[in-house]
């Protein structure tokens, strides 16, 4: 069997992974202990993210031709790539939040809804609340307004009543 044959099923896998992606994240793991890598495989399906390693030169035939084609400089070494279909910035965030623990995972680079972020970049979409939070936050202060105005409306007719 050629060795093409064999390959062709793994970048198949790798395309189908990143097809549709909001986000895709590279990371050196070098230096993770088993323990701590449990953790994070879990911290990231907990966030709905896809956490998988595969060898570079797969990753760079899977990405050629697509929006995550700039990643490619940055698949040296050990890499894992984590990659997300619903919210774009959970890979980012699980990761970082991970790293500041266990120094030996390394952000290389990411592509979040098609724009390509070195590992500072990939740090500060990290600091972006999931969109659940910002659609929690903007709701609460669309009715905090509604909530006061109620409140004094009750408290005016309150006042009436007792001077009535």
């Amino acid at each position: 069997m050629a060795k093409v044959e064999i390959k062709k099923p793994i970048v198949d896998e790798i395309s189908e992974l990143l097809n549709g992606a909001k986000s895709a994240v590279v990371v050196d793991y070098r230096g993770l202990t088993v323990e701590e890598d449990t953790k994070l495989r879990k911290e990231l399906r907990e966030a709905g993210v896809t956490y998988k390693v595969y060898k570079n030169t797969m990753i760079n035939f899977a990405i050629k031709g697509t929006e995550f084609e700039s990643l490619a400089p940055h698949l040296e070494g050990p890499t894992a790539i984590a990659v997300s279909k619903e919210d774009a910035t959970a890979p980012a965030r699980v990761l970082y939040n991970f790293g500041k623990n266990a120094e030996a995972l390394e952000l290389k680079a990411g592509v979040v809804e098609g724009v390509y972020y070195d590992a500072d970049g990939i740090k500060i979409i990290a600091a972006i609340p999931s969109r659940e939070e910002l659609l929690s936050k903007l709701l609460g202060s669309i009715q905090s307004p509604i909530t006061n105005f109620a409140r004094v409306i009750k408290q005016i007719a309150e006042k009436q009543e007792g001077n009535a």
